[in-house]
Order: structure tokens, then sequence, then C-alpha cells
């Protein structure tokens, strides 16, 4: 019995031992990962089982948002610039233009997660909208149109790893001057919420496509990040208040010999 509990509590140990760098990543990301994969798994569930409650829903959402915009023609033009603007190919245009600037500044291992965080969010969209396999609404006078499969939704799920990413690049400078980090959370908030609403106003998703993007994009943000910031236990970096100071503080705080990460 005692060699049992030695056993258990030696595991324990080794999965959340700061010295053992790859068991306590591999556990906090999972962590991470699973809690806010529950509801996104859930949500997928109710989506294949066409439940009616969640459909019902849906369309209650989409039939009111399309009246809104036959009626406001200028909502929709602005709602349509919108989604353009904040698309999965501008937003990877510019995570790239990060990964460019993380280099310059020396940063490799930050450019590393962007790349991850944006490349592995992207493919899990891609492969479960074709596992999902549903059907965009189909309106009778549509105002926009999109191609492919709908859930979940390809531009909530981008925006939401494109405000992550930059959120969380970015705190380090907002370091004792709190107005301007609670600017960048409302931008970020900003960039994931309406991209996502826009492709309702439009009715090329079904509202539980966008939520389904949303926190599976926030699903991958949450394991990158817990994976990238434990990996600074191994090179002996101090622990990080993710929500306040990002992933890499001393990106805003030059060592003397100018590297970064």
């Amino acid at each position: 019995m005692n060699s049992l509990g030695t056993d258990r509590r030696s595991w324990r140990t080794a999965r959340l031992d700061p010295d053992r760098s790859l068991g306590l990543r591999l556990t906090l990301a999972a962590v991470a990962a699973f809690l806010v994969l529950v509801p996104f798994a859930l949500l997928a569930l109710l989506v294949l089982g066409a439940w009616p409650p969640l459909f019902r829903l849906d369309a209650a959402l989409t039939g009111a948002l399309h009246r809104y915009a036959l009626d406001h023609p200028a909502w929709v033009a602005a709602m349509s610039v919108w989604t353009d603007v904040f698309a999965p190919n501008p937003l990877r245009a510019a995570a790239a233009v990060l990964v460019a600037w993380l280099l310059y500044r020396r940063a490799p291992r930050l450019a590393l997660w962007v790349v991850a965080t944006m490349t592995v969010g992207g493919l899990l969209g891609g492969l479960l909208k074709l596992l999902v396999g549903r059907h965009r609404p189909d309106l009778l006078d549509p105002v926009a149109r999109a191609a492919g499969y709908s859930f979940p939704s390809g531009h909530a799920l981008n925006a939401t790893l494109a405000a992550g990413v930059l959120l969380l690049v970015f705190l380090p400078y907002t370091r004792r001057r709190r107005w301007l980090r609670w600017t960048l959370w409302v931008a970020a908030v900003l960039l994931a919420v309406v991209t996502g609403l826009s492709r309702i106003a439009l009715g090329v998703h079904w509202s539980s496509d966008v939520v389904g993007g949303w926190v599976l994009g926030a699903a991958v943000v949450a394991a990158t990040a817990a994976a990238f910031t434990t990996w600074r236990t191994r090179v002996g970096r101090r622990p990080v208040r993710t929500t306040r100071e990002g992933v890499e503080p001393e990106l805003a705080e030059p060592d003397p010999d100018g590297t970064h990460a």
C-alpha cells in the first residue's frame, strides 16, 4: 500500500515539478485546453445532434438580424467592410508581420509561439468544418454569400486567435499604465466579438457557429500560452501573470546583450 501511495505521489510530483519542464508544459497545456474545450465539445455535439432548442435559437437570431439587414443597407455595408478587413487571410498576414518583428527583436521562441498558435488553430478549424459538415443558413434574399461548411466560424476562430496573440505579445508594454492595458484588452475583445457578430449579421453563419469559433480559439490560445509560459521555468525566468504581463514580459525590457527571448 505504501509503495502504491509513493508511486502516486511521485507521478503527481513529476507532472508538476518545474525542473521537469516537458512534463509540466504538457500537463498545464492539457488542463488549459481541456477546461476550455469542454464547452466546445458540448456545443459540437448539440450541433451534430441537431438539438431543437439550439436550432430554434439560431434560426431566431439569424431571422431577426436578416430582417434588420434588409432594412438597413448602411449596416450591411459596415459589416461587410469589417468582415473583409478582419477575415482570416488579412489576420494571418498581420500575424506574419508580427512574427517578422519578433524575429527582428531577437525573440525567436515568441515568434514560434505566434506561428504555432495561428497554425494549430487554423488547422483545427478546417478539420472540424469537414467533420461536422454543417450547412450555412439558406436565406431567401441573402445580403452576403460565403462558401464551405459552417461550424465553427473561421472568421470568429481566427479573430480570436489573432486577438489573443496580439494581446499576450503586447501586454508587457502596458506595465504601470493601467489605462493602456485596459485599452488593449478592450481592443482584443472587440476584434473577436465584432468579427464574429458580423458573420451572423450578414446571414452567412449561425450564432452557434460563431460561439464555437470563439471557444475553440480561446482554447488554442490558452493551451499554447500555458506551454510557452512553463517553458520559462526551464530557462530560469520568473513566473508571470499572463493576463497582466503577457507571455514574455522581458520583451519590453531588453537584456544587456540585446536579446529578448
